[in-house]
């Protein structure tokens, strides 16, 4: 008898659907693996501290942008925030240009480390099932992005976190 425990199945909330504006998304960026992603923590430590001095944020949101999801090689992963169009980013940061458009948005309900659990389900619960197709051809734009509203607790690690897919249509 094993005495291991699957993972609770995650229950996902339906998604809103919202018209996404295009939005400028500026901060530190790195290639993440299987094997790697547990240092996305520190990496939004070390970006939290850079952007306590830095004066061209716009709004309070802060956003896990995920581009080059490829299954093999990994994925690159932004924690940044929204910036003005001519903000004067430190040399360390990178510049992700999200376009405007369609997206299922969903809640996740729990600490932010347990984010993998609700982006499992979208895959493998929601996506087959929707009629929706995910818009993944466009490989400059963002495969999705965490969105960190302003209720989020960093302290708490929980409050205010959606995960935002690209749609067609």
């Amino acid at each position: 008898m094993s005495t291991q425990h699957a993972e609770p199945k995650t229950q996902l909330d339906p998604p809103r659907f919202v018209d996404g504006r295009a939005m400028n998304i500026a901060g530190l960026y790195a290639r993440f693996t299987g094997a790697t992603v547990n240092q996305i923590p520190a990496m939004w430590e070390r970006f939290v501290a850079q952007l306590a001095g830095f004066d061209g944020r716009v709004g309070g949101v802060a956003y896990g942008v995920c581009t080059l999801c490829d299954g093999v090689a990994g994925f690159g992963y932004l924690s940044g925030v929204e910036v003005r169009e001519r903000a004067n980013l430190p040399a360390d940061w990178r510049l992700e240009h999200v376009p405007a458009q369609r997206y299922a948005a969903f809640a996740h309900h729990g600490h932010v480390s347990t984010l993998h659990q609700t982006l499992d389900a979208i895959d493998r619960d929601w996506r087959p099932t929707s009629g929706q197709t995910f818009n993944r051809e466009d490989t400059e734009s963002p495969a999705f992005f965490e969105r960190y509203g302003e209720e989020f607790d960093p302290r708490t690690g929980t409050g205010g976190i959606e995960v935002w897919v690209p749609i067609k249509g």
